[in-house]
C-alpha cells in the first residue's frame, strides 16, 4: 500500500481533543497526516511529520474530516421544480408532494435510477461527502422498494429501508393494509439490503402506533431504527425514537422540553437538516437549545426532490450557523463526527490514527471559511478510503 503525508495543514480539525487544543473539534495547528492505504497512519506536528512515499503541500490551508451526511434521498426520478416554484409563490408544505416523485420513481427503469444517483453521488463527492446514507420511499411497492436499495446497495453500506415514507394513493382508502404490507412482505423483501427502517412519524403520513409497528417489526428483522420525527408539527416521533433506541430522530423541529429532556438522557441523535426548513420557507429547528440542553446534534442535507434539493453539506453548515445559532466549531463537528454518531460509527468523521482516510482540504486557512464565505466552493481536493478523488 501507497503512504501519503500532507504537510503544512495550517489549521486542522481532527475531531479528538487529545490530538488538538483540547475542544471537542480537536483543531492542531501547523499540522501534517499521513495516509497508509485506507487508513490515518499518523497525525501530529507539521514539523515532525515522517517520510511517506507521496507528499502533498497544504500550503497552509485548512484540512476537515469528510463530511458524514446521514440523512439523504437518491433513488429517485424526475423533479418537482413547479412544486418548489409555488411554494415560492406562497402555497405551504406538506408530505402530499412526495407522491409526485412516486409516480416518477415508479415508471424510471433501474438505470435511469441509478444513473440519478450517482450522478448526486459525484455532486456530494465534490463538495466533500465521503459517507452517506441514503433511503428508500419513492416506491412504495415491494418491488420497487426492493430495487431501489439493491441499487443503493452498489453504493453505499448505509442503506435505509423507507417503505413508511408515505401511504400511497393505491392505499388511501386503507392504511392499515399498507402498514400490514410494509411491516410484512414488504419487509421481507428488503430487509437483505438494508441496515436501518424508517418512518415518517407526521400527519398525513403515519401515526404513533403506526410507526411504533413498523420500526419494530423493523428490528424483529435486524434493522436499527431511525424516525422522521416532529419535522411539521409536535408529535410522538422524538419520544419513539428514544424508546426504540433509534439512531437518530431526524428533522426536530417543533419539540417539548420534554422531547428535548428524552433526547439528552439517550443515545439518540438528533439530526437537523436545515435545507428543508430554507426550501420550504419553515420554522428553523432550535440547534441552540439542543446543545445547550446536552443533546449530541447531526447536521446533514435531507437531499431530495421535494423538500431540500441540495447535496451541499457546506451550504447547510452556513445555515446552521446563520439561522439556528450554531457556532462554526458545532457545525463542523455535527457535519462530520455528528454524523458518524446519527450511523453509529466511529472509523469515520475524525482524523486520528485508525480512523478511515476521509480528508478535505479546503482552498481556506480555517473550517471557519465554510460558514464565513457562503456559497463559494472551497472545496479543493477530497480522500476517500485514502484515495485522491479530485
Amino acid at each position: 500500500m501507497t503512504t501519503t503525508v500532507i504537510t503544512n495543514i495550517g489549521s486542522l480539525v481532527t475531531n479528538d481533543p487529545a490530538l488538538g487544543d483540547g475542544t471537542p473539534i480537536g483543531l492542531l495547528q501547523d499540522a501534517a497526516v499521513v495516509i497508509d492505504g485506507d487508513r490515518i497512519a499518523w497525525v501530529g506536528p507539521n514539523a515532525d511529520a515522517p517520510a511517506a512515499d507521496e507528499a502533498v503541500d497544504a500550503a497552509g490551508r485548512a484540512v476537515i474530516p469528510g463530511f458524514v451526511d446521514s440523512h439523504s434521498h437518491l433513488l429517485f426520478a424526475g423533479d418537482r421544480t413547479q412544486e418548489f416554484n409555488a411554494r415560492m409563490s406562497g402555497r405551504a408544505y406538506t408530505a402530499g408532494g412526495i407522491r409526485t416523485t412516486v409516480a416518477a420513481t415508479r415508471a424510471a427503469c433501474d438505470e435511469a435510477l441509478e444513473a440519478n444517483l450517482t450522478h448526486y453521488l459525484r455532486e456530494a463527492l465534490r463538495q466533500g461527502t465521503t459517507t452517506f446514507e441514503t433511503k428508500s420511499g419513492y416506491g412504495l411497492t415491494v418491488e420497487d422498494e426492493a430495487r431501489a436499495l439493491r441499487i443503493a446497495a452498489r453504493h453505499t453500506d448505509e442503506i435505509t429501508y423507507l417503505g413508511a415514507h408515505i401511504v400511497p394513493p393505491d392505499y388511501a382508502d386503507d392504511p392499515a393494509a399498507y402498514v400490514a404490507l410494509v411491516t410484512g412482505e414488504m419487509l421481507d423483501a428488503c430487509a437483505p439490503y438494508a441496515r436501518w427502517v424508517d418512518v415518517f412519524c407526521e400527519k398525513g403520513a403515519f401515526d404513533g402506533d403506526q410507526a411504533r409497528a413498523i420500526l419494530t417489526a423493523g428490528k424483529a428483522k435486524g434493522l436499527h431504527p431511525r424516525v422522521h420525527a416532529n419535522q411539521l408539527s409536535y408529535g410522538p416521533g422524538v419520544q419513539l425514537a428514544v424508546e426504540l433506541d433509534a439512531a437518530s430522530a431526524d428533522h426536530c423541529t417543533h419539540l417539548t422540553d420534554a422531547d428535548v429532556d428524552a433526547l439528552a438522557s439517550s443515545e439518540t441523535v438528533a439530526t437537523l437538516l436545515p435545507g428543508a426548513e430554507f426550501s420550504t420557507r419553515a420554522q428553523w429547528p432550535d440547534a441552540r437549545r439542543l446543545l445547550d440542553a446536552g443533546v449530541t446534534v447531526a447536521l446533514s442535507t435531507d437531499c431530495n426532490p421535494g423538500s431540500s434539493f441540495t447535496s451541499s453539506v457546506p451550504f447547510c453548515i452556513a445555515l446552521a450557523v446563520r439561522d439556528m445559532k450554531m457556532t462554526p466549531d458545532e457545525a463542523i463537528w455535527s457535519a462530520t463526527a455528528g454524523g458518524a454518531r446519527a450511523l453509529r460509527r466511529t472509523d469515520i468523521g475524525r482524523i486520528t490514527p485508525g480512523a478511515r482516510a476521509d480528508l478535505v482540504l479546503l482552498d481556506a486557512p480555517s473550517h471557519v471559511h465554510l460558514a464565513y464565505r457562503p456559497g463559494v466552493p472551497l472545496v479543493s481536493d477530497v480522500w476517500r478510503q485514502g484515495k485522491r478523488c479530485r
